[in-house]
């Protein structure tokens, strides 16, 4: 069983909401950080939001503040990501990943669990 895995991507057309989630396993939930990446076809991975462990910290790219928002569910041990006012440049494969660590960051070598992605495609 992977430790953390994706659901929620698909196709979308610009203008419109997805959420994806990220079910966690293998770690302890409470005491995790975890950040959600993106990859575009040619492109590097880049970060585009994080959670801290005790949901006191929410960092999010400049590419995607004030329409992304991150949350996440103790009860559930589940991370969302609502994706809204979605554009062209949002078509990427998404990244969940993990850090037995309490703190944030938006750099993808700090994080030691990730899930196997979910494309997420937004047409015109």
């Amino acid at each position: 069983q992977l430790p953390l895995v994706e659901s929620g991507g698909g196709l979308v057309q610009a203008g419109g909401s997805l959420r994806l989630s990220c079910a966690v396993s293998g770690l302890s939930f409470d005491e995790s950080a975890i950040g959600w990446f993106r990859q575009a076809p040619g492109k590097e991975r880049e970060g585009v939001s994080c959670i801290s462990a005790t949901n006191t910290i929410r960092n999010y790219a400049d590419s995607v503040k004030g329409r992304f928002t991150i949350s996440r569910d103790s009860a559930k041990n589940v991370v969302y990501l609502d994706m809204n006012s979605l554009a062209l440049e949002d078509t990427a494969v998404y990244y969940c990943a993990g850090v037995n660590y309490y703190y944030c960051s938006n750099v993808a070598t700090y994080f030691d669990y990730w899930g196997q992605g979910t494309q997420v495609t937004v047409s015109a």
